[in-house]
C-alpha cells in the first residue's frame, strides 16, 4: 500500500510538472480571460484514469502552477477544473469498460467538455461581475467573450485535449497498468 501511495504521489507530482510546463512551451491563443493552450488540460484528463485523488492533486497543483506563471483569472479558469476532473474521474472508475467503446467514450467526452466550459463560464462572468477587470463592459462583446470564445471555444478546446490524453493513455497502458483501462480488461 505505501508503495502504491508513493507511486501516485510521483506520478501527480510529474503531471503537476508537465500541467505547468506545457502553457509555458505550447503555443497559446488569447483573447481577454480566454486562454487557449494546445495540450494544456493534457496531464489532468490523464490523472482522471488513475483515481479520483490524482485528479483532485493535479487540478490544485496546476491551478497553482497557473497562478504563478498566467493572469489571475486563468488561474481561477484552472481552480474550476476540480469540477469536471472529479466528476469525470469518479465515472471512469465506475464505468471503466468505456474506455473501450469509441462511440460511448466520445459522449462522455463532450459532456465532461460542456461541464469544463460551463463552469469556466461561470468563473470568468463572476470575476467580471464582482469588479475583477473594471476596463471590461457588459454589452454583446461580453456575451461573445463568454459564450463564444470562453463557452463554444472552450468545449472544443476540451475534446482535443482529451483526445490527446485518450491517445496517450491508451498507448502508455500497454505496457503500464493504468488502472481504468485495467479495470476495462478484467471486467
Amino acid at each position: 500500500m505505501k508503495k502504491n501511495s508513493i507511486h501516485q504521489l510521483t506520478l501527480s507530482a510529474l503531471l503537476i510538472a508537465l500541467g505547468v510546463l506545457i502553457p509555458l512551451v505550447m503555443p497559446r491563443i488569447v483573447i481577454g480571460p480566454a486562454s487557449f493552450t494546445l495540450a494544456s488540460h493534457v496531464p489532468l484528463f490523464v490523472a482522471m484514469f488513475f483515481s479520483p485523488r490524482m485528479a483532485i492533486t493535479v487540478a490544485l497543483g496546476t491551478a497553482f502552477g497557473f497562478l504563478l506563471t498566467a493572469p489571475f483569472i486563468i488561474a481561477l479558469r484552472a481552480l474550476s477544473h476540480l469540477v469536471f476532473a472529479v466528476l469525470g474521474a469518479y465515472y471512469l472508475q465506475k464505468r471503466p469498460q468505456i474506455v473501450n467503446q469509441p462511440k460511448k467514450f466520445q459522449l462522455y467526452n463532450l459532456v465532461i467538455a460542456v461541464i469544463h466550459a460551463a463552469v469556466e463560464v461561470l468563473v470568468v462572468a463572476g470575476f467580471f461581475l464582482l469588479g475583477g477587470s473594471p476596463q471590461v463592459s457588459y454589452d454583446h462583446s461580453m456575451f461573445t467573450l463568454l459564450f463564444g470564445f470562453i463557452g463554444v471555444g472552450g468545449v472544443i478546446h476540451s475534446l482535443i485535449d482529451y483526445n490527446i490524453a485518450f491517445f496517450v493513455v491508451k498507448t502508455l497502458s500497454k505496457a503500464y497498468a493504468v488502472p481504468v483501462f485495467k479495470k476495462a480488461k478484467e471486467g
